[in-house]
C-alpha cells in the first residue's frame, strides 16, 4: 500500500507541474538561465570512452539488446541517452544501469524526452507518398495538411466534423485499415471510389456507406500501412504539417487553424 501511494503521489505531482507524458501545458514558463544552459550542454560530443564502453558492455551483458543508432549526451551531467530507431533510453557512461521512460526538465516544466522524438519522429512533408492519398480541397487549397484515417475510426468522424469548418486548405487523405478486417473492406471499398473525396465525406460525416466495388489497384493500401508502421503511426486520426510535426489524435478546429498558421 506504501509503495501505492508512493507512485500515486508522484504521478499526482508530475501532473501538477504539467508534465506528464500527453500533458503538455500550453502555457508552459521559458526556461531558466541554468535550465538553457543544461540544454546546451545536451549538444556537447559523447567522449569515446564512454561511446565505446556503453556499446561494449550492453552487447556483453545483454546479447539480444537491439543496434544502437547513436549515443548523445542530456542536460543531466553523467547520463546519455541512447537511440535505436527512434525509441529512446538512459544510461550512466558505463551501462551498468539503464532506463526506459521520460526525462524532465522540472524547472522549465518540459518533457525533455518528448520533445526529442517528437523531432525524430518529424516527416519531411514533401517526401510523402502523396500518389497513395486523395485529396479534398477547400477554397483556394493554399494551406496543407495530411491525415491519417481508418473508416471505422470515430475519432475520426469526429475530427473530420471539426476539419469542414477550415477553409483554404488541401487535405492529402491517407486510408490507414489498422482497426479490423471491416476496415479493410471498407478502405478498398472507398479507394475504388469515382469520387474518392465525395464517398469519404459521405461516409465519414453521414454514414452513407460507398457504393463501390473493390476492383481497382488496391496496392496504395499495404504501402499506407507499411508507411504507417515504418514511422510509427499507431492510431487515427494522425495529422501531419507542413514543418514535418505530427498530432496524434483528433483535434478540434481552433487547434487546426493554429497549426496550420504556424506553418
Amino acid at each position: 500500500m506504501k509503495a501505492i501511494a508512493i507512485r500515486t503521489g508522484l504521478a499526482a505531482a508530475l501532473m501538477a507541474l504539467g508534465i506528464m507524458a500527453g500533458a503538455a501545458t500550453t502555457e508552459a514558463m521559458p526556461p531558466n538561465a541554468a535550465a538553457a544552459n543544461a540544454m546546451a550542454g545536451a549538444a556537447r560530443q559523447v567522449p569515446p570512452a564512454v561511446d565505446a564502453a556503453v556499446r561494449k558492455n550492453l552487447a556483453a551483458r545483454m546479447p539480444s539488446f537491439p543496434k544502437i543508432d547513436e549515443i548523445n549526451t542530456t542536460p543531466v551531467p553523467g547520463l546519455y541517452e541512447i537511440r535505436i530507431g527512434t525509441d529512446l533510453l538512459y544510461s550512466d557512461a558505463d551501462a551498468s544501469y539503464i532506463f526506459n521512460g521520460s526525462l524532465m526538465d522540472t524547472r522549465a516544466r518540459r518533457n525533455l524526452t518528448e520533445e526529442r522524438q517528437e523531432k525524430l519522429l518529424a516527416f519531411d512533408f514533401d517526401e510523402l507518398p502523396m500518389k497513395d492519398a486523395f485529396t479534398i480541397v477547400r477554397g483556394n487549397g493554399k494551406r496543407k495538411l495530411a491525415v491519417f484515417e481508418d473508416p471505422n475510426c470515430g475519432y475520426c468522424k469526429r475530427f473530420e466534423h471539426d476539419l469542414q469548418k477550415v477553409d483554404n486548405v488541401t487535405v492529402y487523405m491517407f486510408l490507414y485499415p489498422i482497426l479490423g478486417p471491416d476496415s479493410i473492406v471498407k478502405s478498398r471499398a472507398h479507394w475504388c471510389a469515382k469520387d474518392k473525396g465525395q464517398a469519404w465525406q459521405d461516409w465519414m460525416l453521414r454514414s452513407e456507406p460507398v457504393k463501390a466495388e473493390a476492383n481497382c489497384d488496391l496496392t496504395a493500401l499495404n504501402r499506407n500501412v507499411e508507411f504507417g508502421k515504418k514511422h510509427k503511426i499507431t492510431g487515427t486520426p494522425t495529422l501531419i504539417f507542413t514543418d514535418g510535426s505530427r498530432v496524434p489524435g483528433a483535434i478540434g478546429t481552433a487547434e487546426i487553424e493554429k497549426m496550420l498558421a504556424a506553418k
